[in-house]
Order: C-alpha cells, then structure tokens, then sequence
C-alpha cells in the first residue's frame, strides 16, 4: 500500500465524519479536500527533501517532534479541531509554512477552486491535515527504523506515484515552486480536478 492510499484509509470513516463537522461541509466535499490536499502534502515534502540537507532536515524533526502518536485516535484529534499550537507534533499552520512556505495561499486557493470550498475550509482542512502527514511519516520512520535519506526515497517514490495516477498533478506540483506561477497553480488545480480526483480516488492498493 502506498503512503497516499495509508494516510486516505486512516482518514476514512469517523474521522472523515470529523472533518467535514469541522469543516462545516458534507462528507463527500471533505473527501474530494482530503485528496487533493494529501498529495499536494507529499509532494511539498518530496520537492523539499530532494536535496540531502532537505531529507536531514525533516528526518531530524520527524525524530524530534513527530512519534506518530496522535494517529493512536485521528479521529478524536480531528474532532478536537485538529492543529494546536501549542506542540510542534501538531501545530499545522506551523509545518505547513516549513512545506509550502510562501506558497500555502496558492495551495489552499487551488484546493478550494477544484472542491468548491472557500478559502477558510481549505486552509483548516490543510493545518489539520499537515500534522498527521508528519506524525505518519515519523511513525513509520520508527517501525521501519528509517534513515532520513530513505524517508526521502519514499517520498519521491510515492510523488511518482501520484503523478502517473493523476496525470497534469506533475506540472501542478512543478508550478507549486515557482514563484512566478501562482496563478497558474490555482488554474490549473480549478480545470483538472475532476481527472485528477479520478485518478487518485481511484487508486487501488
């Protein structure tokens, strides 16, 4: 199973219920967020850890911050409202600026244009999300007793994944980066959706 297909299967069930209550939307436009925002997530931590100093950077928070033991119950945190600041392991506004930096309005702007939701949604949606990306990711650095070079190789391996299965999401992702392209990020993300949301919703393990 893929780290998209994982982190989607966690988020099924109650705690899908949980995000769209917080959110204030229906459990199928939460859904539609959720797996537009995942990818978008993974592969802001693949173009970020390409570089070596990139992987040793977030191998060490993983190992610092991340144990992964909020997902002992994703759904009570996600009802709680999700991102806390007062702890790195779940501030989310606070991992989001590490993984998008300057980009996080392009992101949530392009998620809202291909769901249908308002910008609030979006960016809630994505600081409840980022958290749990982290505390996975940290989770299976421990179980599979991960270097950070090899965190880095899943995560490019699963940005290839995502982007065979949801053709367009290459150029999106690539766009993401440039600071030029904004614009286009959120355009793009507008007019592909529905055949990037049936290629990753799609998906079989």
């Amino acid at each position: 199973m893929s780290l998209l297909e994982d982190l989607v299967q966690k988020l099924d069930g109650d705690a899908l219920t949980n995000i769209a209550g917080q959110l204030g939307t229906d459990p199928q436009t939460a859904r539609n967020g959720v797996a537009m925002a995942l990818p978008m997530l993974l592969g802001g931590l693949a173009h970020n850890t390409a570089k070596p100093e990139g992987a040793q950077a977030l191998g060490q928070a993983l190992q610092r911050d991340h144990d992964g033991s909020l997902l002992g119950n994703v759904s009570a945190f996600l009802g709680s409202g999700g991102a806390q600041a007062s702890s790195k392991a779940t501030d989310g506004a606070g991992i989001l600026g590490h993984v998008f930096g300057q980009r996080q309005s392009a992101v949530a702007d392009g998620i809202g244009k291909a769901t249908g939701m308002n910008s609030d949604q979006t960016r809630r949606l994505l600081t409840m999300l980022a958290p749990i990306v982290l505390g996975y990711l940290g989770s299976r650095m421990r179980q599979q007793k991960l270097e950070s070079a090899q965190v880095s190789d899943q995560l490019q391996q699963e940005s290839t994944r995502i982007e065979q299965s949801a053709p367009g999401m290459a150029g999106i992702l690539g766009s993401l980066f440039d600071r030029n392209k904004d614009g286009s990020v959120v355009d793009d993300l507008g007019r592909m959706a529905p055949g990037i949301l049936g290629g990753l919703l799609g998906r079989k393990s």
